[in-house]
């Protein structure tokens, strides 16, 4: 499947807006990567995204990032050191359970909405957002092909 048709247009739109949403309460970040396929462990490559995109310059080092390799079927969800050092240790495991969920049905969007918002309403415990917030990363899904 070519990265382009994983999601249609409304579904993308949607998973931004989901994005901001979660991120209206906190100061983190939450950032979706999409491509072809991944030759490594996909957390590997995750991490190697994050870095690639900026991610780490965060000011609280609360940023995660949703990764998916769309013709491999693999998914890693993962987090900057701020947000590692405060949440509970099931926090990436339950989030990354509920987006696996429903990709087992094929419904791509609504896992990355649930496992969006999930993270925002968690994020906002420990990084709730303040008047000085500023939206440090883009808010729209990045693709390699």
């Amino acid at each position: 499947m070519e990265v382009e048709a994983f999601l249609t247009a409304e579904e993308e739109q949607q998973i931004i807006e989901a994005i901001i949403k979660a991120e209206n309460h906190t100061s983190g970040e939450i950032r979706v990567h999409l491509e072809k396929a991944v030759d490594k462990d996909p957390i590997q490559r995750a991490e190697e995204v994050f870095f690639y995109l900026g991610m780490d310059g965060t000011q609280n080092q609360n940023g995660i990032l949703f990764y998916v390799a769309v013709d491999d079927h693999r998914f890693a969800i993962i987090g900057d050191k701020g947000i590692d050092t405060v949440v509970p240790d099931d926090f990436w495991d339950s989030i990354r359970d509920e987006v696996i969920n429903e990709f087992k049905s094929e419904k791509y969007a609504s896992g990355l909405i649930k496992g969006i918002l999930h993270a925002g309403e968690k994020l906002k415990e420990f990084f709730p957002v303040d008047d000085a917030d500023l939206n440090e990363l883009p808010d729209s899904i990045s693709k390699n092909h």
